[in-house]
């Protein structure tokens, strides 16, 4: 009976940690159902090239910085400021807990996304977006994903 429980236990943490990476013109789908195409003058090409430079699309990604915060989801959306995990200096300005950025249902992440997007400068706040997506033709990101 005991060996069964572990299992069971075993089996619930496998379930929580496995990560969904999506394919391109699935967030481009899904980015498009959530208004993101042009929100605060942003194409939806910006959000899909931003996405895949701070997450690679996985859902589960994670990253421990430097300052010990960590950053969540596809969108990597930072522990300190942004939503809340096992620490109590968080400002939490998303009202959201940081395990909810690592949902397979993208709902979440993208509410803070918009937030973060409308009050920091942006998309400046990600990195990987800065680096490799500002200022270039973002049209291939969304070619042939069958979205307006």
């Amino acid at each position: 009976m005991k060996a069964a429980s572990v299992l069971a236990l075993v089996a619930g943490f496998l379930t929580v940690t496995e990560s969904k990476i999506y394919t391109r013109c699935k967030l481009a789908k899904i980015f498009a159902r959530a208004n993101l195409d042009n929100y605060m003058g942003f194409s939806l090409g910006n959000w899909i090239c931003m996405a895949y430079y701070e997450s690679h699309y996985n859902t589960t990604a994670r990253k421990v910085l430097e300052d010990g915060s960590i950053d969540y989801g596809i969108f990597q959306i930072n522990s300190f400021t942004w939503c809340r995990d096992k620490r109590l200096s968080e400002k939490n300005y998303c009202h959201v807990a940081c395990s909810a950025l690592l949902m397979d249902d993208l709902t979440d992440a993208i509410i803070c996304a918009k937030k973060i997007a409308k009050e920091t400068q942006g998309m400046n706040y990600w990195q990987g977006w800065k680096k490799h997506c500002d200022g270039k033709d973002l049209s291939d990101w969304k070619r042939g994903c069958d979205v307006s």
